[in-house]
C-alpha cells in the first residue's frame, strides 16, 4: 500500500474517530470510486465522453431516435463493467458496511462494484447495467448480452431494449430519490468518495447532511467545488484512503 502523508495521516486519524462516534454515516460514491478498478471517468482521459458525444448518444432522445447508433456506447459500456473488479476502496465500504459503521452508500456509478464487494445497502442513483429494460411495456431482461445477437435488442413487445441506466434528459426514480435524500437529510457524517458533487441532483445531497448539522468529509484525488464546504477533505485515492482508515478504526475497537 503507498505511504501515506503526515497531512493524510492526521487527517485520518480525525475521521477514525468521528467515525466511531457517529450514530448514522452515509458514503456518497462517484466515477473516481471504480477509476482503480480500471473504468475511466467519463469525462476524464480515456471516458466514453472522449470517444461519444453525450449529446449523441447518451441523452433518451437520442436513444429512441436512433437506438442501433446508441447501443455503439452502451455495448462498450456493459464490456468495460462486465471487465472490472471491486478495488480496495469497494472492498473497505463494504467491511465498514457489515461493522455497523456505515448505514449505506449513495451511487452515481452503474458497475454494481459495491455490490460485488460485498456492499448491501447500496441506492443506485443512475441505475445499472445489470438488465435491460423496456420503455414500452417495462418488462426486464437479466440476460444484458442480447445485443450481441441483435443490436439494438428487441423486447418481446418489439420496442427496443436498453441497460436500465438514466440517461440524460431522464429523471432519477423517485423511489431512489426518496430513501437517497431521506438517508442524506438524517446521517450525522458523509463520506464523499471519487465525485465533484457538481452534477445535480446527487449534488445536493452532501448539502441536506450539512443542513442537518452533519458533517461532509472529501475523498478526491484533488479539490473540487465541494473542498470548500468540506469538514475534513483528504487528497488521495481512494483505493488506498480507504483501507488506510479501515485499519486504524479495527485497531481501535473490537471485531
Amino acid at each position: 500500500m503507498p505511504k501515506l502523508s503526515k497531512d493524510n495521516e492526521k487527517k485520518l486519524d480525525e475521521l477514525a474517530g468521528l467515525l466511531t462516534r457517529s450514530k448514522g454515516t452515509a458514503a456518497m460514491t462517484g466515477a473516481g470510486a471504480s477509476v482503480e478498478s480500471g473504468i475511466p471517468d467519463f469525462r476524464g482521459k480515456g471516458g466514453l465522453w472522449s470517444r461519444y458525444d453525450p449529446e449523441e448518444y447518451a441523452t433518451i432522445f437520442a436513444f429512441q431516435e436512433d437506438p442501433k447508433k446508441v447501443w455503439k456506447m452502451l455495448a462498450e459500456l456493459i464490456v468495460t463493467v462486465e471487465a472490472a473488479d471491486p478495488n480496495p476502496g469497494h472492498i473497505a465500504l463494504a467491511q465498514l458496511e457489515s461493522m455497523g459503521m456505515l448505514e449505506g452508500i449513495i451511487t452515481q456509478n452503474v458497475d454494481g462494484l459495491h455490490q460485488r464487494a460485498g456492499s448491501k445497502n447500496v441506492f443506485e442513483y443512475h441505475g445499472n447495467c445489470r438488465s435491460l429494460k423496456c420503455d414500452k411495456c417495462f418488462k426486464r431482461y437479466t440476460d444484458v448480452h442480447m445485443y450481441k445477437k441483435q443490436s439494438p435488442p428487441l423486447c418481446s413487445c418489439g420496442a427496443p431494449l436498453r441497460p436500465d441506466v438514466v440517461l440524460f434528459d431522464e429523471q432519477i426514480p423517485g423511489a431512489v430519490q426518496r430513501e437517497a435524500k431521506e438517508l442524506a437529510s438524517r446521517c450525522e457524517l458523509m463520506l464523499v468518495i471519487g465525485t465533484s458533487a457538481v452534477v445535480v441532483p446527487a449534488a445536493y445531497l452532501p448539502y441536506m447532511t450539512k443542513a442537518n448539522n452533519g458533517k461532509l468529509i472529501e475523498i478526491n484525488t484533488e479539490g473540487t467545488a465541494l473542498t470548500q464546504d468540506a469538514d475534513i477533505s483528504i487528497f488521495g485515492e481512494s483505493g488506498t484512503i480507504l483501507p488506510a482508515l479501515l485499519k486504524i478504526i479495527k485497531s481501535r475497537v473490537d471485531i
